[in-house]
């Protein structure tokens, strides 16, 4: 079974403006050479987790960058307070307007933006380069949500070693069988 690194609290708010403002800074640097791509392959993929939900993917943002030298895959999972009804429609779309706030962390690959699951739990999977920085990133983001999601739905999962693309074509390989929330329940890529 993988190690997993999970649910360390929040950094210090200090620490997490500190961070924000630099992956600000360097998303628009991405931006202005051309560097963040919204590929359409993985749109619409529905995956199916342990704890019996499932969710699609709506969105995909990956950087071009070098090889991944220590590939690590991140889940991250919160329920947004006031979100209802049409209101995760005009979070989806709206939601494009995060992506300063992740795509410049240092480490950053790839992620897929999964919709709200049947309990209303949003996703994301993403790949980095370097499990501390994937667990760094994860407990940054987390003092932005706490901003609107439900009290103690924040959680996070990473898996150092792997890709994401591995993880979500065979998550048994990775899972051991559990069966919560971040573990996909079967094969959601089929790589080609």
């Amino acid at each position: 079974m993988t190690v997993q690194l999970a649910d360390k609290p929040p950094l210090p708010i200090l620490d997490s403006v500190n961070s924000l403002a630099g992956c600000v800074f360097r998303t628009g640097v991405l931006l202005a050479q051309n560097r963040i791509h919204l590929p359409k392959h993985h749109v619409g993929r529905r995956i199916r987790f342990g704890d019996r939900t499932s969710s699609t993917v709506y969105r995909e943002t990956v950087v071009d960058r070098g090889p991944t030298e220590d590939p690590a895959v991140l889940i991250v999972g919160f329920k947004l307070v006031l979100v209802r009804g049409r209101g995760h429609t005009l979070f989806r779309w709206a939601s494009i307007l995060n992506t300063p706030l992740f795509v410049g962390f240092p480490g950053y690959v790839s992620k897929l933006w999964m919709a709200h699951d049947e309990g209303g739990v949003y996703r994301g999977v993403y790949e980095w380069d370097g499990p501390r920085l994937a667990e760094h990133y994860a407990r940054t983001l987390w003092r932005v949500l706490a901003l609107g999601c439900v009290r103690g739905s924040i959680h996070y999962r990473v898996l150092p070693g792997v890709h994401r693309d591995e993880f979500l074509t065979d998550p048994s390989a990775f899972t051991n069988g559990v069966r919560e929330w971040w573990a996909p329940s079967e094969p959601a890529l089929v790589m080609t």
